[in-house]
């Protein structure tokens, strides 16, 4: 008779997860796990150490998520969320799943817009993709007045599910290069993580080559493309002594600098971020 204890099921989980490639196994299984059965990792490592079994229907659910991992299918899309600093998104197919390094890369237009004179800032999003970090600068400063562009017909629906009942966050189907005209000179921050791959380097990882979306990730020749359009809208948005944040790969920024310097843009600095590789840059209107 099969072990249908949670021990038992997680265990062999991590081990067909770990033999597919899958980063972290034993993390996918437990929070994979607590998908199907309908509580917190911690409750699954309780549940472990005292030995409790699975129902016949919460096993064959638990294998067929697990196949799917070992597909490597994104565990995002899988439990259909994705955690974003003090957020909860809503993801799936079509959207591109927000990464832990932008936590820190939104911290830069957050802090700009939190020491910024104006009573209501304007901070722009352009590329919004799932809405991680309009959603971020809208929640965690709440007098800023917001504004996010994705062009995506994919991306879009779900920037909307999760801006959901934000007020100060305003939400537009548009290209970057074109959308909030209106606020041409009134912006505080323009921050972006646009597409920045090169088109001929293809990623590694299957989670990221099978399932983020192309437009999302691939940035021309050398990856830049974008990159040059933002430095171009973002000294039209902002104001004098305005911020732009730009992610980028950890060897772009020097290019990027270089750019924006030729543009005209002030103070031009690359930022690491926690793994200590090179993550965004800013610079100043002038």
């Amino acid at each position: 008779m099969p072990d249908t204890t949670i021990a038992a099921l997680v265990r062999a989980a991590a081990q067909r997860l770990a033999e597919a490639g899958v980063p972290d196994p034993q993390v996918d299984a437990e929070l994979l796990a607590a998908h199907v059965f309908g509580i917190r990792r911690g409750e699954v490592q309780a549940a472990i150490i005292r030995g409790d079994a699975a129902s016949d229907a919460d096993a064959a659910a638990f294998e067929a998520v697990i196949a799917r991992r070992s597909a490597r299918e994104p565990l995002q899309h899988i439990t259909g969320t994705a955690p974003f600093r003090h957020l909860e998104l809503a993801v799936g197919p079509g959207v591109f799943v927000p990464r832990p390094e932008t936590e820190t890369v939104v911290q830069y237009a957050i802090d700009a817009l939190l020491n910024d004179a104006e009573p209501e800032p304007i901070g722009i999003d352009l590329g919004t993709g799932s809405g991680a970090i309009a959603l971020a600068m809208a929640t965690e400063v709440p007098h800023a007045r917001v504004y996010a562009a994705e062009l995506s017909p994919d991306a879009f629906p779900w920037a909307q599910r999760n801006a959901a009942g934000v007020d100060n966050l305003t939400l537009v189907n548009d290209d970057l290069a074109h959308a909030f005209r209106e606020l041409d000179g009134t912006a505080s921050v323009v921050i972006s993580n646009p597409p920045y791959v090169p088109d001929a380097a293809i990623p590694r990882d299957p989670e990221v080559r099978l399932f983020d979306p192309a437009m999302a990730l691939y940035g021309g020749e050398d990856g830049l493309d974008v990159v040059r359009i933002l430095s171009t809208r973002g000294l039209e948005l902002l104001r004098a002594g305005g911020l732009l944040v730009i992610e980028h790969g950890e060897l772009q920024g020097e290019q990027i600098r270089s750019i924006l310097t030729a543009d005209g843009w002030r103070a031009a600095a690359t930022h690491r971020d926690l793994t200590l590789r090179d993550r965004v840059t800013t610079a100043l209107r002038p």
